[in-house]
């Protein structure tokens, strides 16, 4: 998710609609830096932030992603007789579902680092994520 810039001002004379203006603003978004500068018989505020229903969107399309891996991976423990976590490690994933791999080469980079094997499972986690993101897109 990006930081984002908007710019207020707020005049001396009749401040008050610019001020509801800014702080109704300020409700919706997730605050990273504020400055502020006085000139021409008014205040700028310059609001760096992220926005919070971007921020919720993301957090949800993650938690899909997340719960359909663990159910993919439940089942295929189930099958093949092992602990789910010999299947994909627990901490890898919400990484997974942070990234959102949709290829098998994005999911190895993304676990490359790890020293893990999961060439036998690469490409059905890819396509776990794949048919998660199609869902929430239908």
């Amino acid at each position: 998710m990006s930081t984002e810039i908007r710019t207020f001002r707020i005049p001396d004379s009749d401040a008050d609609p610019a001020q509801a203006e800014l702080s109704a603003f300020l409700r919706t978004v997730e605050v990273e830096r504020i400055d502020t500068a006085y000139a021409d018989g008014a205040w700028r505020v310059l609001v760096l932030f992220q926005d919070l229903r971007r921020k919720e969107e993301s957090l949800q399309i993650e938690t899909a992603i997340a719960a359909a891996l663990n159910g993919w991976r439940d089942r295929i423990a189930a099958q093949e007789g092992v602990p789910r976590d010999a299947i994909l490690p627990d901490d890898l994933v919400p990484e997974i579902a942070r990234y959102a791999p949709t290829t098998e080469h994005e999911l190895g980079v993304l676990v490359g680092s790890r020293d893990l094997d999961i060439g036998p499972h690469g490409a059905e986690i890819v396509g776990v994520v794949r048919s998660t993101l199609e869902d929430l897109i239908d």
